[in-house]
């Protein structure tokens, strides 16, 4: 069976299966469990670093939620928006694809596009270990502007009502990069504020008046405008960090985020 490879274990999270489950394990002890969030943010750097944040936000989903994800990825590689219809290797083992939602989506399938894109696969993991019985859609953003992250999400949610799955969708982002810790917290929590109200408008605006460098906000306005044509009425951050709480360096970071929106 032809599958997705795994392109970044062992650099990003741990290639031995032992070693990843024990450090899932770590991450998801420490977090709370509760709510039945419709999307989430997620950070997609190393577990080393944002590991922990990105446990906290799947956190706010049932672990005994058996259905869908649609976890859509920024491409880091200026490759055009698309989806993989393919099984994904993790070490932990085959994460399924929903191959009905796929072909329900009306997004190119394009497998080289995702050979090497982490923004995705890093959140594999965290899926396989925490909902063992759930399938996944990877959907890699290319253009983000507005009007093509309101694109992305119309076909979702008409995805969705054609297929009747139960979804949740990842929005996979890191926040600000490299830039001295102060600076950063100020931007990404004055841009997370718009999303507290799923305010996308304002989140775009916010960004470009902060000069934000997320990575992945087309990504999040998608999925936040999907979570809202199902009934999703607030976001809530759950978590914030940067790269600086585990190196110490705290003079040019990467944040990130945990958000929760329901």
């Amino acid at each position: 069976m032809k599958t997705r490879s795994c392109a970044v274990a062992g650099m990003f999270y741990p290639k031995d299966p032992s070693h990843l489950g024990q450090l899932l394990e770590d991450f998801f002890s420490r977090t709370v469990p509760g709510g039945n969030s419709l999307g989430i943010v997620c950070p997609h750097a190393g577990y080393v670093y944002s590991g922990q944040v990105a446990a906290h936000a799947f956190s706010t989903i049932a672990p005994d939620f058996s259905g869908t994800f649609v976890v859509i990825g920024p491409s880091h590689h200026g490759y055009l928006t698309s989806v993989s219809a393919l099984p994904w290797e993790t070490p932990l083992g085959i994460v399924d694809t929903d191959t009905e939602f796929v072909g329900a989506l009306d997004i190119g399938v394009d497998e080289l596009s995702h050979v090497e894109e982490h923004s995705i696969e890093v959140q594999m993991p965290f899926i396989k270990y925490r909902f063992p019985r759930s399938r996944v859609v990877p959907v890699m953003m290319g253009e983000q502007d507005p009007a093509h992250a309101a694109v992305v999400a119309e076909k979702i949610v008409a995805a969705q009502r054609l297929t009747k799955r139960d979804i949740r969708i990842v929005a996979s982002s890191d926040f600000s990069h490299y830039v001295p810790e102060a600076q950063a917290k100020d931007g990404d929590l004055y841009a997370i504020g718009a999303l507290t109200t799923l305010d996308v408008k304002e989140f775009y605006r916010r960004i470009r008046e902060k000069r934000v460098t997320a990575c992945g906000y087309g990504p999040i306005s998608a999925m936040v405008s999907s979570c809202m044509c199902m009934g999703a009425r607030s976001g809530r951050l759950i978590r914030y960090g940067t790269s600086g709480d585990v190196s110490g360096d705290h003079n040019a970071v990467v944040g990130y985020a945990a958000i929760a929106v329901m």
